[in-house]
């Protein structure tokens, strides 16, 4: 970072300065989710705590993804989706009606299973590209240091800060991913939604990605899905077991601390998906 504090980066770009603690709770009640008349979720209730990350595993099939995305307001943008339920961030309900999508989005970030960097950008211009959509202003040395921070933040910034110019198609995948992280972070949002961001990536991108979310919680809440019982366990502070049985719709069977998840689990479901004897 150059010599311009945080606070003096926050004025610039209209942002919260670094450091100031801007995580929220998120608490879905009684959530249901349909795709026309097809029910996929059922009553499904959590609270997602400030500065933790919670970690959504179950089976494929179950509705992980779908409550996912009804959690930063994705969901309503498939023509067929219907939804009961409320989503709250901090108490107050993102779905009413005088809450505009955009200011979800921006409070609740989303990063996505494959990674999607514009790939004709150019690794500096991808880490601002949230700033123009949201419609925040930015001048040259706040974003500078703005695109500093946030590589930084997501573990990138040693192996690109020679090459910011280059197009983000270029990176490896685990880098791409890395440089999506950025680029959510980059808009400071309060909650940060992961959909199984490491499935696709190798053994050292995963280790990276997961030192990443360790970090970032001190700053923001994270809700990540993972299939991955060892990755649950090493970066959760809290797991929801996800279970749709014989064609009913996917339901929490279990949620709590991490620990108790994988070694006290109170229903036997659970503890056969966590032991590997189904999923």
């Amino acid at each position: 970072m150059t010599a311009t504090t945080s606070h003096q980066l926050a004025d610039t770009v209209g942002l919260p300065a670094v450091g100031r603690d801007t995580a929220a709770s998120l608490e879905a009640e009684s959530i249901s989710a349909w795709f026309g008349d097809h029910k996929v979720l059922d009553r499904v209730s959590l609270t997602m705590p400030a500065h933790e990350v919670t970690a959504l595993i179950g089976p494929s099939g179950c509705g992980k993804s779908t409550f996912l995305r009804i959690l930063n307001r994705m969901h309503e943008l498939i023509p067929s989706a219907g939804l009961a339920g409320r989503v709250l961030l901090d108490g107050g309900d993102i779905y009413d009606r005088g809450r505009r999508i955009t200011h979800a989005r921006r409070q609740i970030g989303m990063v996505f299973q494959k990674p999607n960097p514009f790939p004709a950008m150019s690794l500096y211009d991808n880490v601002v590209a949230g700033l123009k959509l949201n419609g925040i202003k930015a001048h040259r040395d706040g974003k500078d240091d703005l695109v500093e921070e946030c590589l930084t933040k997501a573990g990138l910034w040693r192996e690109v800060k020679d090459r910011l110019r280059q197009p983000g198609g270029a990176l490896s995948g685990g880098q791409q991913q890395r440089l999506c992280i950025a680029r959510s972070l980059a808009v400071r949002p309060r909650v940060l939604l992961m959909d199984e961001p490491c499935s696709a990536l190798d053994p050292t991108s995963t280790r990276r990605i997961e030192e990443t979310i360790a970090e970032l919680k001190s700053e923001v809440t994270i809700v990540i899905v993972t299939h991955n019982m060892q990755q649950a366990a090493r970066v959760s502070d809290s797991c929801a077991f996800f279970l749709a049985e014989q064609g009913t719709p996917g339901v929490i069977v279990e949620h709590g601390p991490t620990d108790a998840m994988f070694n006290t689990p109170q229903d036997p479901r659970t503890s056969d998906y966590v032991n590997g004897r189904f999923g």
